[in-house]
């Protein structure tokens, strides 16, 4: 496995794309034999057991390192309930489409007459490769009264290459603001639209480029590369300098953020009047269409460095990621203190006690070095909008 990891490592540094994946599993198996000429014989699959008249909570992730599926249930409609921790507005939908580090919950209930099993589907979105054909997720759904194994076609997805699907269908999903929960919110309520917005970031997303002759991703024209001092420690001892035609999915560690708008074509200040300030939901990871941006909400009230990243694995290994650093004006003495195996690297290596964790520090700022980007802290319990945007011009 680490051998392969490796290998891929080096394929994405050379420019190589991933490509298409070996298959789609759904908890740990591989597809049940819907087409004899796509899935070979003797493959184990997910049978999911079911009682006629019951509704049951599915939670459905997308593990994948970079490929979009579209879930769908044969017959069933999949009534959406919550997203990555926040209640939605309770609506029914045929299919749904998930971006890599994405999860939903459906309440599935079972009100057919059972003629047969049911197929679960999987399958990939935005990809126009014949290769892709085979790469299907396919797990069965058995009722106890079934009269007979699932048959025939699987059930049709939305148009592969339909952003507009996609986009629109994501734009649906809204915030439950009547349902009992704890709210994300500085307010403590769910008015987040009458806050005032202090800071706008643009982080603008652009496809591989060479950098000192190896292909890296940027955010903003900047691509990160771990430095050799980390950067908790950098800024406790107070160090300075230490800072396409595809989807892109975002996340950010350490928060939960409103989504309060995309489209497509290029953001501008008018794109401000089609945010929703209602009911946005609440999620830590997004997604960007080709030639389109996305806005997101955040208060930052949660102090210390946290990561952004582009969730597709290919592009966070090239460099596509950015770290935010939240700093509480007020004495915080909730954060504990340094342990005493800390490990001291880079410019502060000579703190380091132990020679092996020393030696390895100096092999890694061999590998690396720092980025030239200028480093910004944020006032605890500021509000910005943060716009993602994957610009409409691409090369590759």
């Amino acid at each position: 496995m680490l051998m392969r990891q490796q290998e891929l490592r080096k394929d994405v540094g050379n420019g190589v794309d991933l490509g298409a994946p070996d298959g789609i599993l759904i908890i740990g198996l591989g597809p049940f034999r819907f087409d004899e000429a796509l899935v070979p014989s003797g493959s184990p699959f997910l049978i999911v057991n079911a009682e006629p008249g019951k509704t049951y909570r599915i939670r459905v992730h997308n593990v994948g390192i970079s490929t979009s599926l579209n879930f769908r249930i044969q017959n069933h409609n999949l009534l959406l309930v919550e997203t990555e921790g926040s209640y939605t507005v309770q609506q029914n939908y045929t299919n749904m489409d998930i971006h890599v580090g994405q999860s939903f919950s459906f309440l599935v209930t079972m009100d057919q007459n059972a003629s047969s099993d049911y197929y679960i589907v999987a399958s990939p979105r935005f990809v126009n490769s014949s290769g892709w054909d085979r790469v299907t997720g396919v797990a069965i759904l058995h009722y106890s009264n079934s009269q007979g194994p699932a048959s025939g076609p699987l059930p049709d997805p939305p148009n592969v290459m339909d952003t507009y699907f996609s986009m629109n269908q994501a734009r649906s999903i809204r915030w439950n603001v009547s349902a009992g929960a704890a709210r994300p919110n500085p307010q403590g309520s769910f008015r987040y639209g009458q806050i005032t917005v202090t800071d706008v970031y643009v982080i603008v997303n652009k496809p591989p480029e060479l950098i000192n002759g190896k292909w890296r991703t940027t955010l903003n024209g900047v691509s990160d590369l771990p430095p050799s001092t980390p950067l908790k420690l950098a800024q406790q001892f107070k160090i300075s300098g230490n800072n396409d035609t595809t989807i892109q999915n975002y996340h950010l560690d350490g928060y939960a953020f409103f989504v309060v708008g995309m489209d497509f074509g290029v953001w501008t200040e008018n794109s401000r009047s089609t945010y929703n300030k209602w009911d946005g939901v609440i999620r830590c990871t997004t997604q960007v269409f080709p030639e389109a941006w996305t806005a997101i909400l955040i208060s930052l009230d949660n102090s210390g460095i946290w990561n952004l990243r582009a969730q597709n694995l290919n592009s966070w290994y090239l460099g596509q990621e950015v770290y935010i650093s939240v700093v509480n004006p007020e004495a915080d003495s909730s954060e504990i203190a340094l342990p005493e195996n800390a490990i001291y690297c880079g410019l502060l290596s000579s703190l380091q006690k132990y020679d092996f964790i020393r030696k390895r520090c100096r092999d890694q700022a061999q590998r690396v070095h720092f980025s030239g980007a200028s480093s910004t802290s944020y006032a605890s319990r500021t509000i910005l909008i943060m716009l993602i945007m994957v610009y409409a011009t691409f090369v590759g």
